[in-house]
């Protein structure tokens, strides 16, 4: 069976769904279509075909995103699919609709979070709600990373409720990310892992930090990611910091799970937040958001702690109770954590789900 899935980097693919290919490509003829990036050569390295696809991951040029309709529609004409299977907004909805018109392919929609765009009510908002309903007219699943976001769409009647259904994202790998030993030192290192930019909560994060460095808490702040333009200069002042570690953006973010004793990340909305699933997976507590996306991967105050969106004070406040905890204490809310993504977020789970809908089950 020829497969087609379309994503808009290789990073996100590789890190989240290899799994998930690895398993398709058993049994199917898989092909993945996405913009160049090194991660895609282990993909053809395992018998994928890769083509490469121009997708403007961010930008908003009306002109620019046509031109990938016209590709997806020729791409989709002369290969013929059986099935696709697209993840993100651009390759959901122009990968969609181009599946709808040009071919006669089973389709699978991934969700993987609402983005900027969901949360203001302006026009732009309006016609991506519009190009969605439109884009899954005919789709034959719809999978959402948390009930909120699905809500969303029932909400605004984007989809119908038959058609959804809620995964736990996209699952942790208890392998590749396997309980670590937990750090002995006595200042406490906390870590972030992502995009350094607004909606990532960063700001408060670093607020909550320098005021805790005033008041006299031995805490340092690790940062894992790339930054957004209007980050720079804070980065470049913070960089003088004996507290502050940055670290750009790392392929392999195991050595810092291991070396930090909490994993902070006060995002404002999220699909599923892979990276507590994977600290949590490595035992180490969490301080997240209470918000869908974020709060799944805490038992609140045993593996961890959800706070208020947007509350610096309730996120510092959280981080000191963290910090006047033992390294007993924080040990064994590492554990709970762990047990908590054996139990519900083992990596195999969402794949044998994911297959069993799109009935590819192996």
């Amino acid at each position: 069976m020829r497969i087609l899935i379309l994503a808009n980097n290789d990073i996100g693919l590789y890190k989240f769904r290899k799994e998930l290919i690895y398993e398709l490509l058993k049994h199917n003829e898989v092909y993945i279509s996405l913009p160049y990036g090194p991660l895609v050569d282990n993909f053809t390295a395992a018998g994928c075909k890769f083509i490469e696809t121009p997708v403007d991951r961010r930008g908003m040029n009306p002109i620019t995103d046509f031109k990938l309709f016209i590709f997806y529609r020729k791409m989709i004409k002369s290969l013929k699919p059986e099935h696709v299977i697209t993840y993100t907004i651009k390759p959901n909805i122009y990968g969609g609709i181009a599946t709808m018109l040009y071919s006669t392919a089973a389709y699978h929609v991934n969700v993987t979070g609402l983005g900027t765009v969901f949360q203001n009510s302006n026009f732009i908002k309006s016609v991506v709600i519009w190009l969605y309903k439109i884009s899954l007219i005919k789709s034959k699943n719809v999978f959402f990373e948390n009930i909120s976001n699905r809500d969303v769409f029932l909400k605004h009647g984007i989809v119908n409720i038959e058609k959804t259904k809620v995964l736990k994202g996209a699952g942790v790998n208890l392998d590749d990310f396997p309980l670590l030993k937990y750090p002995a030192e006595n200042t406490v290192k906390f870590l972030f892992v992502g995009r350094i930019m607004k909606e990532k909560g960063i700001d408060e994060l670093f607020q909550a930090m320098e005021e805790l460095i005033s008041e006299g808490y031995k805490c340092t702040l690790d940062v894992v990611g790339s930054f957004e333009e209007g980050y720079e200069h804070k980065v470049r002042e913070l960089g003088t910091k004996d507290w502050f570690f940055f670290h750009g953006f790392q392929e392999d973010v195991l050595q810092f799970y291991q070396a930090c004793h909490c994993e902070v990340l006060p995002s404002w909305h999220e699909g599923m937040a892979n990276v507590n699933l994977e600290a949590a997976s490595c035992g180490r507590p969490i301080i997240t958001s209470d918000i869908p996306g974020c709060r799944e991967a805490v038992v609140d105050g045993q593996s961890g702690f959800v706070f208020k969106v947007r509350d610096k004070d309730d996120l510092k406040s959280k981080m000191k109770t963290v910090i006047k905890m033992t390294k007993a204490e924080r040990e064994k809310m590492g554990l709970v954590g762990r047990n908590h993504m054996i139990a519900n977020f083992e990596k195999s789970q969402v794949v044998n789900m994911t297959l069993e809908k799109i009935k590819l089950m192996k």
